[in-house]
């Protein structure tokens, strides 16, 4: 159990020699001229999003600016956290073959090893005692800043189990990360799949232009191709396939924007997590603000919603958090006349163009309005070829869905194990049955 590991402190397990606990560069020392196009790269707060990988856009310095910077360089397998910012995120170095430098608001720990394995580590500065202990000492005043971090770090608390028990309890983490990581990676593709279809049918209507030239359209049986037109007919919109309608998004579907949830406090014990827009960028209610369960049932959103913000960061997507309450700022989308695929995925074509509308608001938080819904136009073919696409395109976003419901699930899963796993509250063989 627990108390028959030692407890040590971060200090004690860095890797001998200098350098192994630091921090990034002086912003004097990597101002953004540094920056090249090419080279090493530099990991930011936000290549930090929640996962043991690095994700998100680099910036690089070359290898001479690198080397200059000493103990900010990184090694495969090391830690990082912002110490600025995000603070409580937490990544690890990949062996990836690529090289690796601290930006300025990031510090670093280099593991011994022999003593602490740092898959370890970093499952303990996931777990909810790992992230308090970075918090604990940050202000909140202005951005979250920890005022001494080197010796914040060093100074942080664990109970630390045998070497080989390490290994294990993060080979259990990882193995959950792992199937997380590849349900996400196969609904990229799926997403890639999906939103090529969407293109081909209704921008740049390939089925239609072969068989205007007498060819038959590709990838699709005969049966199918027979319900495209072979032309074209002029419309507001230019060209369009003969036989289809013009239509907006609110004619396709309704955009239901949520409540002020202050306004319906939790009663009885009986409470909703509200879904903001944070939520709805995490994909899940972790931490979420409560309200009552007495507010009208269409308020209430459920796995499988399409979600809409339209307001700060603009995103569509389909909901699978679990339930929860529509805060205002969100639209919920439904439709009692058009599959949800048709309304995903048309909502989601007009978003780049939505987003452009949102930047040019001058106010601190850009946003579209209802009258931009009903200036983006939707093309409608007919039933029986809506039909026939549904065929197609329906399953991939069914898929896409259950996907993301069964990494939710292993995340649920992982997370209610991280805790009890590194206090040694529950042993290995009783987390093992968990996990498979």
């Amino acid at each position: 159990m627990s108390s028959e590991w030692p407890v040590v402190s971060i200090d004690e397990i860095k890797a001998p020699g200098a350098g192994s606990i630091a921090i990034g560069p002086f912003g004097s020392r990597m101002k953004s001229d540094c920056y090249v196009d090419a080279g090493v790269r530099v990991v930011r707060g936000t290549n930090l999003t929640g996962g043991r990988s690095f994700s998100g856009e680099f910036v690089f310095i070359t290898p001479e600016k690198a080397a200059e910077l000493n103990s900010a360089n990184l090694s495969p397998c090391d830690l990082v956290f912002p110490h600025r910012g995000a603070i409580g995120e937490v990544g690890i170095v990949p062996d990836d073959g690529e090289r690796y430098v601290l930006s300025s608001s990031l510090m670093k720990l280099t593991c011994d090893v022999g003593r602490a394995k740092p898959d370890f580590i970093y499952y303990f500065f996931k777990s909810t005692v790992g992230r308090f202990e970075l918090l604990k000492n940050s202000s909140q005043v202005g951005t979250p800043g920890i005022g001494q971090p080197l010796t914040s770090l060093r100074q942080i608390k664990l109970s630390l189990p045998p070497v080989g028990e390490q290994q294990e309890i993060a080979a259990v983490l990882r193995a959950l990360d792992d199937r997380i990581a590849l349900l996400r990676e196969t609904n990229a593709t799926l997403e890639a799949i999906a939103q090529a279809l969407f293109k081909s049918w209704f921008v740049d209507f390939d089925p239609v232009r072969a068989k205007s030239q007498g060819l038959a359209p590709a990838g699709m049986d005969e049966a199918t191709a027979a319900l495209f037109p072979d032309g074209f007919e002029e419309s507001t919109l230019g060209p369009i396939p003969r036989g289809w309608n013009i239509r907006s998004l609110d004619q396709i579907a309704s955009y239901l924007n949520g409540l002020a949830l202050q306004k319906y406090p939790p009663t009885d014990g009986a409470w909703l997590p509200v879904i903001k827009i944070a939520q709805l960028r995490k994909g899940d209610t972790l931490g979420a603000d409560r309200a009552g369960r007495n507010i009208k049932p269409e308020y209430i959103v459920r796995n499988g919603d399409v979600l809409f913000s339209w307001s700060g960061s603009l995103e569509v997507e389909v909901w699978c958090g679990g339930e929860g309450a529509l805060n205002q700022h969100l639209f919920k989308v439904t439709s009692q006349h058009f599959p949800k695929w048709f309304y995903f995925w048309w909502t989601r074509h007009h978003l780049d163009r939505f987003r452009q509308i949102a930047a040019s608001k001058a106010t601190t938080m850009g946003h579209i309005q209802r009258g931009h819904l009903s200036e983006a136009k939707v093309l409608v073919p007919p039933p029986e070829l809506l039909d026939v696409m549904s065929a197609s395109a329906a399953p991939l976003l069914d898929r896409i869905t259950q996907n993301a419901l069964h990494a939710q699930t292993l995340a649920e899963v992982r997370d209610t194990l991280l805790p009890r796993l590194i206090s040694g509250q529950l042993r290995l063989p009783e987390a093992a049955a968990v996990a498979t």
